[in-house]
């Protein structure tokens, strides 16, 4: 399956069907500004001075009053996504020849004719159309009319049999019935000519389309959260739409309602048939006991419920019928019988997005037609809808509802009922299927539902109520009996959202009824759906990764250890979907039953290192038993403090933590400055000036008696080891006077700044540094006295005894180890640092381990001031190379005029009078060690008395830094060792580090005389001068003395 041709096909689908949409609306009258009033002559209703039949006047009168009700752009929206949906399935039932007339609606069988079939069969097809209608456009030789005539009545006709697909169209979306169709290029053209038929083999194809034609709604939405709009109930199922891989449905299928009849019936032909499903592993006495009990011989299939309470595309419940279906089977039922068996008693489905359940409703439907052609013949009513809102019971329809022949008691007792049918589902979009049912009065519902239905005497200003009542109270009905019964499995991936994106009320409602899952709803469904588990009933979700490891989740984690039993996990990490690209979206996927039996080994499957050029080895590794761990007891994860689901730890690093000597034990962690504003109180430290910086402050008392505004301030940054990432100032003037008032003025509910401005007493202090979030690794920075450090770039406090120890442990491979038990994600706080292991060595090791530390700092510091973004930068390094031997003062004149040369070698410059004067390297390069790939700057060097060209000095430099590069990469090999040793993993770590783990830079042609250039044009400029070291000019008074050795213009 071709997924970059669907998704260019749907994306482009999208636009154009709106586009469309949209200006059929303008024809009638329609704009997002505007509606054109309809005058009367003659009893004729006018339009534009064209005459309005009735029916298009009532559809015009519905589309208005939709608009009133939701807004243009929502509606044209959905008016687009409904022909799509239509056209998509359309397209799937002709491949598959599943259309009940046999003719092709929107291709030819000569596939080198571009007209449909239906317009050539249009008198013999069997549809309930006129034939005069017909003789009429063929007359006027009108096709797109006809067409049109055809579609809507193909689509009427399939109502009987996929009614949730094909809602007979007499309204408002005929009226916005997309035009030119049959052109090149029309939506029709595109879908028949740019997918080929055997992707619309599987429908599967249908969940790929639906996520790809909402993918740049989805850009829009994200886009304005990062302008912190909130998510509105319009635009989460855009936000939140995520189209699983097969593969992972497959193993949360088979290992949840596969093993749940496996364990009652063993079948080793059904098991070999589940490709994905996990074996027993061996477990203690009591467990097996446990499991043992657990077995239900009698269990028929009709029997088994499986519900996804977030459906989306029907994916999962589409394999879910595949399952059932060879259970079925092995069950001795007739092949015939069993996809309406299927469909009528096992499956339910729940989404918040209308024409996601039409989509999940359709999927299901395909593939019982898949294994039973006869089905279409059934009345088959599904099990599936999208959750509807109550919004539309006012008091009339209430006043409809009660039974006014009852006692005033009475009504006033079916009044409650109503009222609390009316408050559950009140904007019910917002909240979708965590909503809880479980007080709502069925039996009273559907009893008031039928009377109303058969009552004939109405009043007639009731019946637009009785309308609405018999339209959608049977929506509510249904949904109320799916989210109110009980099921053996439950199997989703939910919605994925964290509490920057909830608006209001859904913050409000998790926090009142999830309060241990609330940081994000993918843990709110986690909670949620123990609730519609029967007991002994398996969860299998695939959701974010966070709620094994965060402290946010920690009463939450601890509820699921305590009460519930894993077993297994699928610990997918980075970029197990597709379009997810990066470290912000990490992933797992698992099976928890509904049993407590915390002593279970859960079965783990570890595969967080396949991304970026391996992430496609994820399903392959998935049968690596390296990867497979389960010898660890749930109970144990409750060993490490924040109990972490750290399910790959070995016997010796529990034992580890079993010691209690955690780093927090030597220190203490704490966050800094937030200042509230970065823009008005951040600055890259040229922007001011070195002079207006206070380099030398040590408290925060001496702000407010000096008269420095500017402060150095270490906040995160790039990943880095060792030293650097020093680029920002922040005003803290008298003692952060102005950054102060400005928090309590913008967080007025605060007393004080501190909440803000925290740990003041720290700031100026020498630490340990690292960056809070980093799309890397963990990496830790030694910062001097004088710095104030940021929320983002927290700081680690110690003694300055063990602080070069400590920060050798903390860029080792053994504390990036265990830190991963914490924070498998992008967040590196201060509360996960002190909850690490630490051991301190003997003395001699301690002293190898500083000097080592001191070697890499001063390493890390050279390279960080080798460029001009330091303020400690001094010349730039090709300036400063001199032969080891050479006593001679380097001195520099610099052309005046630079030209880019394209043969790929420096040579002398023709016409320049100047030259750069250095000491000459003795070179032993050969020729093609010479060649240089790259355009290059073309320049004179040479030394008093001996000329040679500035390609010698780059490549000296180039043997520098790979030495500097590779002494780095030999001492924290060393540091590894050393402390691997100390901890007693030999057996399980290996001290080589890569090379991206090294960060320090190696010579680059391209970069290093790019910024060769930069120099030279500071010193033409006065920035920089070859007598004196560092900045020496950034505005102010100028002194011409100080460039004798040449003179700045």
């Amino acid at each position: 399956m071709d997924k970059s041709t669907i998704k260019s096909f749907a994306v482009s689908a999208r636009k154009k069907l709106i586009e469309q949409v949209r200006q059929k609306a303008f024809q009638i009258g329609v704009t997002a500004n505007s509606v054109t009033v309809l005058r009367q002559e003659m009893g004729h209703i006018i339009l534009n001075n064209i005459p309005l039949e009735k029916c298009i006047k009532l559809q015009r009168d519905n589309l208005i009053k939709e608009i009133e009700q939701k807004g243009y752009n929502q509606v044209m929206e959905e008016v687009a996504y409904t022909w799509f949906n239509r056209f998509i399935a359309l397209r799937f039932l002709e491949v598959n020849d599943y259309l009940p007339t046999g003719v092709l609606v929107l291709s030819s069988c000569d596939q080198n004719r571009a007209e449909p079939d239906i317009l050539r069969e249009a008198l013999n097809v069997d549809l309930a159309v006129d034939r005069d209608v017909i003789y009429d456009f063929q007359d006027r030789n009108d096709s797109e009319g006809l067409f049109k005539y055809l579609i809507i009545h193909q689509c009427n006709e399939l109502n009987t049999i996929l009614p949730f697909m094909f809602e007979t169209i007499e309204d408002y979306s005929e009226l916005l019935f997309p035009s030119n169709l049959l052109q090149e290029g029309s939506v029709i053209r595109d879908l028949v000519t740019s997918i080929p038929e055997e992707d619309w083999q599987e429908v599967e194809i249908i969940g790929w389309l639906y996520q790809y034609y909402i993918s740049e709604k989805k850009d829009e939405v994200f886009a304005d959260l990062k302008k912190s709009k909130k998510i509105t109930k319009e635009n989460i199922p855009a936000a939140t739409q995520l189209f699983t891989p097969k593969w992972i449905v497959q193993y949360m299928v088979e290992n949840s309602l596969g093993r749940l009849w496996l364990e009652s019936h063993p079948n080793e032909e059904l098991k070999a048939q589940w490709k994905y499903y996990l074996e027993e592993v061996e477990q203690e006495p009591e467990v097996q006991k446990y499991l043992e009990e657990l077995k239900n011989p009698d269990l028929n299939p009709l029997e088994i419920k499986v519900l996804d309470p977030c459906c989306g595309s029907g994916h999962i419940l589409v394999y879910a019928f595949e399952v059932l279906y060879e259970i079925y089977k092995s069950y001795g039922y007739m092949e015939e019988e069993i996809p309406e068996l299927i469909l009528e008693n096992n499956l339910f489905g729940l989404d918040i997005d209308d024409r996601a359940a039409q989509l999940a409703s359709f999927a299901v439907m395909m593939k019982a037609r898949s294994k039973n052609r006869g089905v279409f013949k059934e009345n088959i009513k599904l099990n599936i809808c999208a959750i509807q809102e109550s919004n539309w019971i006012g008091k009339e329809v209430r006043d409809i509802l009660v039974d006014r022949e009852t006692l005033e008691l009475e009504q006033s007792r079916q009044r409650e009922l109503i009222k609390d049918y009316a408050d559950t589902f009140n904007d019910a979009k917002e909240y979708g299927s965590i909503l809880d049912v479980r007080k709502l009065d069925l039996e009273f519902l559907e009893q008031r539902l039928d009377e109303v239905k058969n009552c004939v005497a109405i009043d007639l200003s009731e019946v637009p109520y009785r309308d609405a009542i018999l339209d959608k109270l049977p929506g509510i009905i249904l949904q109320s009996k799916i989210m109110g019964a009980k099921y053996d499995v439950v199997c989703t991936n939910p919605p994925y959202m964290g509490r920057k994106g909830m608006n209001p009320r859904l913050t409000e409602y998790v926090e009142m009824n999830f309060i241990d899952s609330k940081s994000d709803i993918f843990a709110v469904f986690i909670q949620r759906n123990f609730s519609f588990l029967k007991e002994d009933g398996f969860n299998a979700m695939v959701t974010m990764h966070s709620w094994m490891f965060l402290e946010a989740y920690l009463k939450f984690r601890k509820e699921i250890l305590s009460n519930y039993s894993i077993y297994s996990i699928l610990h997918l990490g980075m970029e197990a979907f597709e379009n997810i690209i990066g470290k912000v979206v990490q992933t797992v996927a698992f099976i928890i039953r509904n049993k407590a039996m915390v002593e279970i080994k859960p079965i783990c499957i570890r595969l967080v290192d396949f991304y970026d050029s391996r992430k496609s080895e994820k399903r392959i590794q998935f049968f690596n038993p390296k990867y497979l761990f389960c010898k660890v007891k749930q109970v144990e994860f409750n060993k490490i403090p924040g109990a972490p689901m750290a399910y790959w730890l070995s016997d010796k690093v529990f034992k580890l933590f079993d010691n209690n000597i955690f780093v927090g034990d030597f220190g203490y962690a704490r966050q800094g400055l937030a200042t509230s504003d970065n823009n008005r109180f951040l600055r890259l430290w040229h922007e001011v000036g070195l002079n207006g910086i206070s380099f030398v402050t040590t408290n925060c008392g001496e702000t407010l008696k000096n008269a420095y505004k500017w402060y150095p301030y270490t906040k995160g940054g790039d990943f880095r080891k060792w030293y650097g990432n020093n680029e920002y100032i922040v005003n803290f003037a008298n003692n952060g006077q102005e950054i102060k008032q400005t928090v309590l003025e913008k967080y007025p509910y605060l007393k004080t700044p501190n909440f803000v401005v925290k740990n003041t007493a720290e700031y100026f202090k020498s630490g340990l540094t690292w960056s809070d979030v980093s799309s890397s690794t963990f990496s830790c920075r030694f910062v001097g006295s004088g710095y104030i450090f940021a929320d983002a770039g927290p700081m680690f406090f110690c003694d300055n005894k063990i602080k070069k120890y400590l920060l050798g442990y903390f860029n080792s491979i053994p504390f990036e180890t265990f830190l991963e038990i914490f924070c498998s994600g992008i967040h590196y706080s201060t509360g996960h640092i002190p909850r690490i292991p630490c051991l301190m060595s003997e003395e001699e090791t301690k002293d190898t381990i500083e000097v080592l530390v001191n070697e890499n700092i001063a390493i890390s510091k050279t390279d960080w001031n080798s460029f001009e973004n330091s303020w400690e930068f001094d010349k730039h390094p090709l300036i400063q190379l001199k032969q080891k031997s050479e006593l001679v003062q380097l001195k520099l004149k610099i052309e005046t005029s630079v030209t880019i040369v394209s043969s790929g070698k420096y040579r002398r410059s023709r016409t320049s009078q100047k030259e750069l004067l250095a000491a000459k390297s003795e070179s032993t390069h050969t020729e093609e060690e010479h060649e240089v790939p790259l355009p290059l700057i073309e320049v004179g060097v040479s030394r008093l008395d001996d000329n040679f060209l500035i390609e010698e000095l780059f490549y000296r430099w180039q043997q520098i830094t790979e030495q500097k590069f590779k002494q780095l990469m030999s001492n924290e090999e060393k540091l590894n060792r050393i402390f691997i040793d100390i901890f007693g993993l030999q057996d399980e770590l290996k001290p080589e580090v890569e090379d991206k783990a090294i960060t320090v830079h190696r010579a680059d042609q391209e970069r290093d005389i790019k910024s060769f250039i930069s120099y030279a044009v500071g010193c033409m400029l006065g920035r920089y001068s070859l007598d004196e070291e560092g900045l020496i000019f950034a505005g102010g008074k100028f002194d011409p003395e100080r460039y004798k050795t040449f003179k700045a213009d």
